[in-house]
């Protein structure tokens, strides 16, 4: 992955492309149930239709298309001197 940061209103003129004719609009925010990672759902109308996406924050600030991954426990080992 990209260690590139980019804004929820580039990924909205990224993917949803809006124009003066048909703005994009946020129809529903929240955060997800199990990890409360927050959400936004973008809508825009098209002349083939409606087009909405949903967009997730991720740690770092950075939005993406895809929510992130969960923690998962993790062991290690290290290795202690005796004297």
């Amino acid at each position: 992955m990209g260690a590139e940061k980019i804004s929820l209103r580039a990924l909205v003129d990224k993917w949803l492309a809006p124009t003066l004719a048909s703005p994009a609009r946020v129809l529903r925010t929240g955060r997800m149930v199990g990890n409360r990672v927050r959400y936004v759902c973008v809508e825009t109308r098209a002349p083939d239709g409606v087009r909405s996406i949903f967009l997730f924050r991720h740690g770092d600030g950075s939005w993406c298309v895809f929510p992130p991954t969960e923690a998962r426990p993790a062991m290690c080992c290290v290795s202690v001197r005796v004297r």
